[in-house]
């Protein structure tokens, strides 16, 4: 289980960041800053770990616990600009937008993976940091249930790609959506299965129609 041993090492303030988002189809990359107080952890935030080991029950548990106790900032990138700077970079520039809303400059940012984004502080790289490191499983409880409810309320406005669900991943719902339904403005155009219908259904007035 995660534990606060990487941020007492470090010592000073530390802000777990991590992202969620670099796989989908569709949708913006979010990325969340937690810094938590080690002597103010409730016994609420027992059993967080990695968002993707949680149910969506226990993801919404805690991410109301930490609102209460942690520091919280969101930072995301856009599909423009996942589209124009590429993923990766995407992905850095929304934890870099994520920490500059803190509210405060962290000692260190300790980063889930192995690449961090220029920051005006320490950064510190851990790879499978959400398994690792609290603030980091924090963070990404976080983005992925700030990011997952951002992709259901655009499945209200467009149901047919099973949003609510899938959050944008390319699932056989999603991908069959993309050739009977067309592309929304919402679509990563950079992404090949994304391009590749694009550039088949160009001429197609319906698709012309669902794009914008």
């Amino acid at each position: 289980m995660p534990d606060l041993s990487w941020e007492i090492r470090l010592g000073g303030i530390v802000a777990g960041v991590d992202e969620v988002g670099r796989g989908p189809l569709a949708g913006p990359v979010v990325a969340a800053a937690v810094i938590l107080d080690p002597a103010n952890l409730p016994r609420e935030l027992d059993g967080l770990d990695d968002s993707k080991v949680l149910s969506a029950e226990a993801r919404a548990h805690y991410v109301t616990v930490l609102r209460r106790v942690a520091i919280i900032a969101i930072g995301a990138a856009s599909v423009g600009e996942i589209d124009r700077i590429n993923i990766l970079q995407a992905s850095m520039l929304a934890m870099v937008r994520a920490i500059g809303r803190l509210g405060q400059v962290p000692d260190v940012a300790l980063i889930d993976g192995n690449r961090a984004p220029k920051l005006s502080c320490r950064a510190v790289t851990l790879v499978k940091g959400d398994t690792i490191s609290l603030s980091i499983a924090a963070a990404s409880v976080v983005a992925k249930e700030t990011r997952d409810r951002a992709m259901t309320q655009l499945h209200a406005r467009y149901p047919g790609y099973g949003w609510d669900h899938n959050a944008g991943y390319p699932t056989a719902v999603h991908r069959a959506a993309l050739g009977i339904i067309g592309l929304t403005c919402h679509h990563r155009r950079s992404f090949a299965p994304v391009r590749a219908i694009l550039e088949g259904i160009s001429l197609d007035p319906i698709a012309l129609d669902a794009a914008e």
